[in-house]
């Protein structure tokens, strides 16, 4: 296999992660990730920064949301822009994936640093719609709790979808969280 194809990237993510869910994302090494991907450890260094990379280099669901935001129509009703963001991430980020998401997600959970990175990786983007939210013209702390809430709605969302063995739409799952939510605030 020649090391200039243009699936590189892809060959070694999918390296890493068959690594990871063998022996531990701990245990993976680069010379590993990149040996089984028949690559060298320069090529893996062109494409990620390090290991952690091949897990989070793609999860642009902050600067999603962010474009997200700024194309919502300005005038409309704060929770409607919160929910149909939610139905463009869910249908354009998470649909479909499933089990990749699994696997995803029981790699984060095996290592404290992962876990602390996905944590970096919420608190971004709760940041992002916060910020769109203020510039909506949002008052402080309601584009806070608007924020905070959109992104823990997402969250426990995501994880009741992957742990069902259904097919029944992210975004559904969403709605169903959001009812419970206002129920138990009411």
């Amino acid at each position: 296999m020649a090391r200039w194809q243009p699936d590189a990237r892809e060959r070694l993510r999918q390296a890493a992660l068959e690594l990871f869910a063998e022996q531990g994302f701990a245990a993976t090494t680069v010379p590993a990730i990149t040996a089984r991907a028949g690559l060298t450890t320069r090529t893996f260094f062109r494409y990620f920064a390090d290991k952690r990379e091949v897990l989070f280099a793609d999860e642009a669901i902050s600067a999603f949301a962010g474009q997200l935001m700024a194309a919502a129509p300005a005038a409309g009703d704060p929770l409607t822009t919160l929910l149909e963001g939610l139905r463009t991430v869910a249908e354009a980020q998470f649909e479909g994936r499933k089990p990749a998401l699994r696997q995803r997600r029981a790699i984060v959970e095996s290592d404290p640093g992962l876990r602390e990175r996905d944590l970096h990786k919420r608190a971004a983007l709760a940041e992002v719609v916060r910020d769109g939210f203020r510039a909506r013209g949002l008052e402080p702390t309601r584009a806070a709790l608007l924020a905070e809430t959109s992104v823990t709605l997402m969250y426990v969302s995501v994880t009741e979808w992957l742990d069902r063995d259904d097919d029944r739409p992210l975004y559904d799952i969403i709605e169903a969280s959001l009812a419970t939510l206002r129920a138990e605030l009411s």
